[in-house]
């Protein structure tokens, strides 16, 4: 079976759902973090994200987190990281989950 890109994006957030923001605890996709997964055919996946703040200090931290987990994926060769500030995240980008996780109720 060959395997479509839209099935190796979806296999890459559910790896990204492994990444935890050692901070908060929570996963990056239900922070709102991951803005978009793009994937070539020769294996090397764009990983479209922002963080809570501009000059995190975990952000070398989670990028290895992140590389790790993807290249798990049976497909992917390499990943490299899109770190974007457009549009920015707020609060509103979480899923329920964090939201309830972290006691947020704006």
């Amino acid at each position: 079976m060959v395997e479509t890109n839209e099935s190796v994006a979806d296999q890459v957030i559910v790896a990204l759902q492994t990444v935890v923001d050692p901070e908060l605890g929570i996963d990056l996709v239900n922070l709102g973090l991951i803005y978009g997964v793009e994937m070539t055919t020769t294996g090397l996946v764009t990983v479209k994200m922002t963080l809570t703040t501009m000059g995190c200090p975990i952000t070398d931290v989670l990028q290895q987190m992140i590389n790790s987990a993807v290249l798990k994926v049976p497909a992917v060769e390499q990943v490299k990281i899109d770190l974007v500030w457009e549009p920015a995240w707020t609060p509103r980008r979480m899923s329920r989950f964090a939201n309830i996780a972290l006691g947020y109720h704006g």
